[in-house]
């Protein structure tokens, strides 16, 4: 019965991520043409999915309405700190145990799509749910709704270098920057029509009715988008080479041998530590000025406007000069955005400082993830994406556990220490890293080895 058992899940296993489908030999040039030929298809359905997935996100604004959701049941400021905790680490840290496994594929569509629908997106049917538990037990729905969020992340995780090299093999990479620049570019602008809604929505209806309603959108619109993913026309490719190695000894490997990509690391490290006041800038301008739940929900317009700014002009510069620019302009975006939350005075600076945190925000989703992709050849890319992924996750898990306790003693201290990283972030990308683009195809070289000396 065991066996039988173990053999039954190992079908559906192979079934939901089509393992038992044999997979054409192709070149890269006949990948490439496939991907040409279906380009139009493709960045239709993606672009449909990238618009409605960022609209139901950005509906559930987990640096205005989560926080606000949060401080309502409880004003503990490390529990409201760990909703950046787990939006950060769920998503990122998983990402390292799964790009070994996702290399070995040969179809990246079925791990996004079969399994990301089970992993990513039925979890977020827990964040309503968990609204109506709040009349009879606060903090069971405070856990209900935790738990929803960190599956939600973990599985959206796990997936996540499956979709990245899904992306890189749909679109080439001078058109990558267009394409994700775009999506962002037109999903934050209809998620500010979301924004305007749940702001209405926050007047209107009392507490936590109107946060059920705002779930409600936002699990759905998460829910529909998965839709248009699922007709992604995919350019089958068999992995090229051996089966890699282990992870780990990959992951020290290419630490040590790709020098660029290990100061490219640093970088993104101190620009996720400096992200450690985004949880706190709602709570701040709440507890310091007493604004309203209405105008918190104007607040996250501003910020979908900085996001919608900062994702088009992060696209464009992608595919003419490169992804290090945006995130350098991340940087120091972010550093003129937590000063001002250092210095704000009244409610009416919060506008142009969540502007300015959008338009951070928006070029670090754009060329945070895409520049990854520019470090390695094809077959090593899941893996670079895992590391480079965990690492940023590693530094925004500790970002707002740091934060939540500088918030607990000052939040002065809390945004001048996150105006530093930011610049910090900005120097070290500036003057440490050179731009992916204009160097030769890199990433660690298996046959060369593992001794500290490889050049890069």
């Amino acid at each position: 019965m065991s066996l039988n058992s173990n053999q039954f899940k190992r079908n559906i296993w192979r079934r939901l991520l089509q393992l038992d489908q044999a997979a054409p030999v192709r070149t890269e040039t006949e990948v490439t043409a496939e991907a040409e030929r279906n380009y139009p298809w493709n960045f239709t359905v993606n672009l449909l999915d990238g618009v409605i997935f960022w609209f139901g996100l950005n509906m559930v604004s987990g640096s205005t309405i989560i926080p606000l959701f949060v401080s309502k049941l409880t004003d503990n400021t490390l529990i409201i700190g760990l909703i950046a905790v787990v939006a950060q680490a769920s998503w990122y840290l998983p990402q390292i145990l799964t790009a070994s496994f996702i290399e070995k594929l040969a179809r990246k569509k079925p791990v996004v799509v079969n399994l990301g629908f089970f992993t990513e997106r039925l979890p977020v049917w827990l964040w309503p749910a968990a609204c109506l538990l709040i009349p009879f037990s606060p903090g069971l729905a405070l856990f209900i709704f935790f738990l929803g969020y960190a599956w939600h992340g973990i599985g959206a995780g796990a997936i996540a270098p499956a979709w990245q090299d899904l992306i890189a093999r749909c679109f080439p990479t001078h058109r990558r920057g267009r394409f994700f620049g775009i999506t962002t570019f037109i999903g934050t602008g209809v998620g500010a029509i979301g924004a305007l809604l749940s702001s209405w929505l926050l007047e209107v209806y009392a507490f936590p009715l109107n946060f059920t309603f705002i779930f409600l959108v936002g699990a759905a619109a998460i829910t529909i988008s998965w839709g248009f993913l699922a007709l992604t026309r995919e350019p089958v490719q068999l992995p090229a080479g051996p089966a890699p190695s282990p992870i780990w000894s990959r992951l020290r490997q290419i630490i040590r041998q790709d020098h660029n990509f290990r100061r490219f690391l640093q970088a993104r490290f101190l620009l996720a530590l400096g992200t450690m006041g985004l949880a706190f800038v709602t709570v701040a301008a709440v507890q310091r000025l007493n604004v309203s739940d209405g105008t918190v929900g104007f607040y996250t317009v501003a910020l979908l406007i900085g996001q919608t700014i900062g994702s088009l002009l992060a696209g464009w510069f992608a595919d003419h000069v490169g992804h290090k620019l945006s995130l350098e302009a991340a940087g120091g975006v972010g550093f003129a955005a937590f000063g001002l939350a250092w210095l704000a005075p009244a409610e009416q600076w919060y506008y142009l400082i969540f502007i300015l945190l959008g338009m951070a925000i928006g070029s670090t989703v754009v060329s945070g993830l895409m520049i990854t992709l520019e470090f390695s050849s094809p077959e090593q890319r899941p893996t670079y994406i895992g590391i480079a992924n965990t690492v940023v996750g590693i530094g925004s898990s500790i970002a707002p556990l740091v934060g939540g306790w500088l918030a607990g003693l000052n939040y002065a201290w809390l945004f001048g220490l996150s105006a530093l990283l930011n610049l910090g972030a900005l120097a070290a990308m500036r003057w440490f890293v050179s731009d992916p683009r204009w160097q030769p195809v890199g990433g660690a070289r298996p046959d060369v080895p593992d001794d500290g000396l490889a050049a890069n």
